[in-house]
């Protein structure tokens, strides 16, 4: 009989993701709920000392394998269907991160059950069945799910699901878990990585974002916004057609065709405010537009608007939060 919550944990050069800390919160609210328990599946050479029990898990499940050093979608789809046929859990959550996104279809389809991706909202009803609400047709509707069958599955949407306050009082069983993994199984595997020179905080992660569009008009005015952005510790978004035009690499791109933000600040510099963009960030908790265009369509969304050559208001905006820190 199908029991608990089951929670992917997903980790980057040893260590866990804000976003997985965010579902195993998540997953910790609704097995509180049914009275059921956690469980945390971490793959990879992670630290074992990061305590998941702090954060609601009541059983780690740690798997560590030469084929899962580096992320490869038939491994972590392999390991992670294996361990849910082990637990056989009522619901399995992870992030809609970059690797979420990859993920959580493959194995939704390897356990033939469905699947709510990125979802903004999860609850228990009926006879303890999991509804998540999800934006649909690019961000202007919202379709509530409820998924029938078990396990249910549900990717969330980073930032908008707190991570719970630590409690060090809780404590969870560690156990080793080797799955039937072999080479045979994964006919794809990184050879090789290469990293674009980053931002010290990752995107789809960041508190908040300043964001750069056409109105920055070459490639020269981006050290505006990543100067603010610096200022205000958050991370340097942009808009399609700023990447479209080269002026910054796509990692940094917002919208329907980039990346899905959620920061409690995003600052729009220069963009106009498409459909496309607004996909992207519309459910930011504030939204501060700097446009000399009084027609922009960005100012509709925005919570702050600021009608003004942004090459006057930004400099002046990052110099007033660097005085006020000092």
């Amino acid at each position: 009989m199908a029991q608990g919550v089951m929670v992917f944990i997903e980790e980057r050069e040893g260590r866990v993701k804000k976003t997985s800390l965010e579902a195993l919160s998540a997953a910790r609210k609704l097995a509180d709920q049914l009275q059921e328990s956690v469980t945390a599946v971490r793959l990879g050479e992670g630290d074992p000392s990061e305590n998941l029990a702090y954060f609601g898990a009541d059983k780690i499940l740690c798997t560590r394998h030469e084929l899962l050093a580096s992320y490869s979608t038939e491994g972590y789809c392999t390991v992670v269907s294996e361990a849910a046929k082990q637990i056989q859990p009522r619901f399995i959550l992870g992030a809609a991160s970059a690797m979420g996104r990859d993920l959580m279809p493959r194995v939704a389809a390897r356990l033939n059950v469905g699947l709510a991706q990125d979802c903004i909202a999860a609850k228990i009803v009926g006879d303890k069945q999991l509804e998540c609400v999800r934006p649909i047709y690019a961000g202007k509707a919202y379709s509530r799910v409820k998924l029938l069958m078990t396990p249910a599955i549900a990717s969330l949407r980073p930032n908008v699901f707190q991570v719970g306050a630590a409690d060090t009082n809780r404590n969870a069983e560690t156990v080793s878990f080797t799955p039937d993994l072999n080479t045979d199984k994964i006919r794809a595997s990184v050879k090789e990585t290469k990293a674009s020179s980053g931002q010290k905080v990752e995107l789809t992660e960041a508190n908040i974002i300043v964001s750069g569009g056409r109105g920055m008009k070459g490639p020269e005015n981006f050290p505006l916004v990543e100067a603010l952005a610096d200022a205000l510790g958050g991370a340097t978004g942009a808009s399609r057609a700023a990447v479209d035009a080269g002026w910054i690499d796509h990692q940094h791109q917002v919208g329907q065709t980039g990346k899905t933000v959620s920061p409690s600040l995003y600052i729009a510099c220069g963009i106009s405010g498409a459909i496309q963009h607004l996909a992207g960030m519309s459910s930011s908790k504030f939204i501060v537009a700097i446009n000399k265009d009084p027609e922009a369509p960005i100012f509709n969304v925005a919570d702050y608007g600021v009608v003004g050559d942004l090459f006057e208001v930004v400099p002046a905006l990052t110099q007033a939060i660097k005085s006020h820190k000092a």
